[in-house]
């Protein structure tokens, strides 16, 4: 599995950043041509559609509230975290993937800095779901952001041959991630461009970690079994914060999260184990 994830990535071109760069250039323009590059006017020319998709999405409340814990970082790679063991370089461009978007997250968020709709309207008039979000940090959506960049390492990883199987392999992962992403409107945390934005740039991020774990070695180690004690230590960590999650609040999504890192942390352990055996006796050979 790693070595075909290894040419699938080995065969991506720059010129996959034209487009989320040309939507980019489109958000920019639709914004200016409705003189709404200020954040009054940003927030004013969303409202309408704000309100409609929270409202038909925030009827399902569990739903929305299992789906937009896939924005959170621990959820969505506990459930890949068996991939550590056969597909390393995958996890490789996950890491560098992360670590670009948190500084895109944290600058761009500071920069715009725009109030969440709870913040600026009346809270009586559009769902809340989960945690009340008040803060000047909704553009872009982090969440929005997490889900794309996974989703985009996940695309290129196991990306098909054939071109009909590429379309609905593609198809699959963009609607996926829309699904997943708009929840943050349904639970009421951010406005539809703040997601259509993190998105975007939660593509570029994924695309970014994918080139850069390509061509420089930072996380190397990860296909080496000496340094699973450190994924042993990360799972068990992640396994309690799992269950405090669990603990506050009762999600299906936890619990898929937190039984996959107990499988993958048995498997890793047991493999671990087997080398650290094998070990000595390689040494007298």
């Amino acid at each position: 599995m790693n070595t075909h994830v290894i040419q699938n990535y080995a065969r991506l071109k720059p010129g996959l950043f034209f487009l989320p760069l040309f939507l980019i250039m489109a958000i920019v323009f639709f914004l200016y041509s409705r003189h709404a590059l200020n954040v009054d006017e940003y927030i004013r020319i969303q409202e309408e559609s704000f309100f409609s998709i929270n409202h038909y999405l925030g009827q399902y409340t569990y739903l929305e509230s299992n789906l937009t814990q896939f924005g959170d970082g621990l959820v969505f790679l506990a459930l890949l975290s068996m991939l550590v063991l056969y597909a390393p370089k995958l996890w490789e461009s996950l890491a560098s993937s992360m670590l670009v978007s948190v500084i895109f997250s944290a600058s761009l968020k500071k920069i715009f800095a725009v109030p969440r709709p709870a913040a600026v309207l009346d809270n009586d008039s559009f769902f809340i779901i989960g945690r009340r979000l008040a803060g000047y940090s909704s553009l872009p959506s982090g969440h929005a952001i997490t889900i794309f960049l996974v989703l985009t390492v996940l695309l290129f990883a196991f990306m098909p041959r054939g071109l009909n199987y590429k379309i609905l392999w593609s198809s699959f992962i963009v609607i996926t991630g829309l699904i997943l992403a708009s929840s943050r409107v349904g639970v009421g945390a951010h406005y539809p461009l703040d997601v259509v934005s993190g998105s975007i740039i939660g593509y570029i991020s994924g695309l970014l970690g994918i080139f850069i774990s390509r061509k420089y070695k930072i996380w190397g180690w990860f296909d080496d079994k000496k340094y699973y004690p450190f994924f042993i230590v990360l799972f068990l960590v992640g396994c309690v914060i799992l269950v405090f999650k669990i603990m506050n609040a009762n999600l299906v999504v936890y619990y898929l999260s937190f039984i996959s890192l107990i499988i993958s942390l048995y498997k890793i352990i047991q493999i671990y184990v087997r080398s650290f055996k094998k070990s000595p006796k390689e040494t007298i050979q």
